[in-house]
């Protein structure tokens, strides 16, 4: 379909600012540009904060979010989730909107991992710090009133790419046991010659030479593009990794890879499923003051860990 017309809208209008000439100024101006995006905060039963031991045990952030209505009493399903940003920007807190819809959506906590961002701390440290906090998470499900048998692990964007890298750790070191994977647009390989890429390549909010300065953060070693914890699509086989649901934004750069790696999954013997996202750019869990259409990454990602068979 058509590009939304309040998207639309919001790409044409220009900014008046010159662009941010440092990281921590893009930093910064990420922070602000999408927190002007999000809408009302959306209500949740409680909200937690917890420091866990991430990777070489340095403590890192974790914070848990009820939804709404959620009993206290029973063992709570869980998605631990990696925030985007291209592994060099956002926050635990630029997140905490978008975390409170989709507990509510998913019915499960959402418990956001805060993993170190590069270039300060490149690959593999964010990925080690996200897979430290699942087991941790697996390890204390019992005391943080979790159902240890639905523990499902997502992320958006970079985020994607970190939870789909977490699901093959998990797989290669035997454990801690993943129910369900939920990638929204995930970026999941350093190639920038898909057709998607060239179609999206600027104009549609996230551009190709972002994505390469991106990946170029997390990657400062050329050599360590090959690795499947790095490029999930590159892995010689994605066999035994648990189900899977991919959200893919119709008008994104990251578009075909992510169609790309459900098709892998299946033909490997993995239960996947890809949706589209119609009408939509990368970066939608942040558009729901922007416009209703982005409402329909939440129905989706609450049907696929509410009922997956629906797909």
């Amino acid at each position: 379909m058509s590009l939304d017309p309040r998207i639309a809208t919001f790409l044409a209008e220009p900014s008046g600012l010159p662009a941010p000439a440092t990281l921590d100024a893009i930093r910064a101006a990420t922070e602000t540009g999408l927190r002007t995006l999000h809408g009302p905060l959306e209500d949740v039963a409680w909200i937690h904060n917890y420091t866990v031991p991430g990777h070489a045990r340095q403590p890192i952030r974790v914070r848990a979010y009820a939804p709404a209505g959620a009993d206290a009493a029973v063992a709570q399903p869980a998605l631990v989730f990696a925030h985007g940003g291209g592994w060099c920007l956002c926050s635990l807190d630029l997140y905490d909107n978008p975390c409170r819809a989709l507990a509510n959506a998913t019915g499960r906590v959402v418990l956001s991992v805060d993993y170190r961002l590069a270039p300060e701390h490149p690959f593999p440290v964010p990925l080690e710090d996200f897979y430290a906090a699942l087991c941790w998470i697996g390890e204390q499900a019992d005391a943080l009133g979790l159902d240890r048998g639905r523990i499902a692990v997502g992320g958006d964007s970079a985020g994607g790419n970190l939870a789909a890298a977490a699901a093959l750790l998990a797989r290669d070191r035997a454990g801690p046991a993943i129910e369900r994977q939920l990638l929204l647009y995930p970026a999941l390989d350093c190639d920038f010659s898909t057709a998607s890429y060239g179609e999206f390549a600027e104009g549609y909010w996230l551009t190709r030479e972002t994505m390469q300065f991106c990946w170029s953060t997390y990657l400062p070693n050329a050599e360590d593009a090959v690795s499947a914890y790095a490029s999930p699509l590159r892995a010689a086989s994605l066999a035994g990794l648990p189900p899977a649901t991919v959200l893919v934004s119709e008008y994104d750069p990251l578009h075909d890879e992510g169609m790309a790696y459900a098709q892998r999954l299946r033909e490997a013997g993995v239960e996947a499923h890809c949706e589209r996202l119609d009408g939509i750019v990368h970066a939608c869990i942040h558009m729901l003051g922007l416009t209703p259409h982005a409402r329909q990454l939440f129905d989706l990602a609450g049907q696929a860990l509410q009922t997956p068979q629906v797909f």
